[in-house]
């Protein structure tokens, strides 16, 4: 809203200083630092607010250290992450990019969902929540109507260049925006892959199918990721403090990848208007940022679901955005693992159980925060490794960029 007001009024009345807001460096600035004030002064009195309605965790006894103290604790703190990212977002990016849009349908989306768990077993008294059924359901739903922007809205594409043959009949290459399905595949050579080339047997009608290959890989990233950081969320801090680090990663790419004297000089995708991602990943990452003031050890306030199914998504469809999904594994590798030490768990489990007829376990207990809690290692100590390997991850990312 106020890029548009000072846009207004720096061409109108050339108002000294308005023009400062026709740069992304600028907003993506001003969202951080509105986005910690929002969450660090407003924090508080949402946290007061959700303790006078009772609105406590209901902490099940899993043997846990420090587990009982933390019954009590207000939860669906993640009002507060959600107002973070929406306020400046709304207040400092140009609100008719179709991937600002995209990505306010995500935290709204996902962050409605994750209230509606929060809100059944709080004031319901329900410890499950949401059926597990319907958070999927929501999931997917999100996944669809993402994918489907992202492939088929025609604002939605890639700077590419083009061999053309001139009047003199001399070969020219140009750069034209067109559609694509490329996208970034870390250590390899050319660092592209595209969709449509598992289609290849359509031949020439390949690009025009390989939605069936997109679509789905949307859906199943948005809901890996989401439900990957719901998992995370179990001790303070360490959902947050690694959704920080992703958001800064996320950052950088977004930055480069939509500037196009960066994205030429480092020879990767240039894709216009992505740029104005940097203003929504600004407000994350201070979001986050003034949450862990409150989820730090001991933690005064928990995101719940509301925070962290919105958190989860809100990664996914912005590597998708900027062509950098198949990084995820890198760049969430926290997340990544949390995940796979669950199935890994569930699956020898019931391996072994029908093989033997008692089940067995290869971690303590999962996720793998929860393994480590179990060994007798504080969590703090945890968290702070978690955060170390989500920074070694982080530039393991950024390298990517140009090691292939």
């Amino acid at each position: 809203m106020l890029y548009y007001l000072f846009t207004y009024l720096h061409e109108t009345f050339d108002l000294p200083g308005a023009g400062v807001f026709q740069y992304i460096s600028f907003r993506a600035a001003m969202a951080v630092i509105v986005s910690l004030l929002i969450s660090m002064i407003f924090g508080g009195r949402i946290i007061k607010i959700l303790a006078k309605k009772q609105v406590g965790e209901s902490i099940r006894d899993l043997g846990l250290a420090g587990q009982v103290e933390k019954s009590g604790t207000p939860t669906m703190g993640g009002i507060i992450i959600l107002s973070a990212i929406l306020i400046p977002t709304l207040l400092f990016a140009k609100l008719d990019n179709i991937y600002v849009i995209l990505l306010l349908i995500t935290t709204v989306w996902m962050g409605l969902i994750g209230f509606l768990d929060d809100y059944i077993k709080v004031f319901k008294k329900d410890k499950d929540g949401l059926a597990g059924k319907f958070k999927i359901l929501g999931q997917v739903s999100l996944g669809l109507i993402v994918g489907s922007i992202l492939y088929f809205h025609p604002d939605v594409v890639m700077r590419e260049q083009v061999k053309t043959v001139s009047a003199t009949s001399e070969i020219e290459y140009v750069q034209v925006d067109v559609k694509s399905t490329m996208t970034t595949i870390p250590f390899v050579k050319n660092n592209e892959f595209d969709y449509a080339d598992v289609l290849s047997w359509f031949g020439e009608k390949a690009a025009d199918w390989a939605w069936l290959i997109f679509i789905p890989m949307v859906i199943f990233a948005v809901t890996a990721v989401s439900n990957g950081a719901n998992l995370t969320d179990g001790i303070d801090g360490l959902a947050t403090g690694t959704s920080a680090i992703i958001g800064l990663v996320l950052a950088v790419f977004a930055y480069v990848s939509g500037n196009i004297i960066f994205a030429e000089y480092l020879n990767i995708m240039y894709i216009p208007n992505s740029g104005e991602l940097v203003i929504f990943i600004g407000a994350f990452v201070g979001a986050c940022f003034g949450f862990l003031w409150y989820n730090s050890y001991p933690a005064q306030v928990f995101m719940g679901d509301t925070g962290s199914l919105a958190i989860g998504a809100i990664i996914a469809v912005f590597a998708i955005a900027i062509r950098k999904e198949l990084l995820i594994p890198i760049i969430c590798g926290v997340f990544f693992v949390e995940n796979l030490s669950v199935v890994i768990q569930v699956t020898y489990f019931k391996y072994t159980k029908k093989k033997y007829g008692q089940g067995k376990r290869i971690f303590l207990m999962a996720p793998l925060h929860h393994h480590y809690q179990k060994a007798g290692m504080h969590e703090s100590k945890i968290v702070t490794r978690f955060w170390i390997v989500g920074l070694m991850l982080a530039v393991l990312s950024f390298v990517t960029l140009k090691l292939r």
